[in-house]
């Protein structure tokens, strides 16, 4: 029986994938050809995002409260198919199913670009 394996993002970390060498980003934004060079800052785009940042809860003695260890989080501002430009040495560089990947907390990223849809009035 084969099994399937997923790569599980923890807490506030970002999966990206890198845009190597790319002075403009897929969503129009241009790097400064000095910082580019010394890769401070590169961009990619978000593959996959952790559940945010967890909250503790305090104990309750009240019979009706869920006593179920669940943890909550408070989610990330960063989504899926977000074009990210994030601090190069936040990034820690993976490589999983044959793809160079960087995992980036969300605090090393410094702006994103989404794609919204517009709507129209008639």
């Amino acid at each position: 029986m084969k099994q399937e394996q997923e790569l599980v993002i923890i807490g506030d970390r970002v999966l990206i994938e890198a845009e190597e060498g790319k002075a403009q980003t897929a969503g129009g934004l241009y790097l400064p050809q000095g910082v580019a060079e010394k890769e401070k800052i590169q961009s990619g785009l978000i593959v996959k995002i952790g559940p945010g940042y967890i909250i503790p809860h305090a104990e309750s003695s009240e019979p009706w409260v869920d006593k179920k260890n669940e943890p909550k989080y408070v989610p990330l501002q960063v989504q899926v198919g977000d074009h990210a430009l994030f601090m190069r040495k936040e990034a820690v560089e993976i490589e999983y199913q044959s793809k160079k990947l960087l995992i980036v907390p969300q605090h090393g990223i410094l702006a994103v670009v989404r794609d919204t849809i517009l709507k129209t009035v008639n």
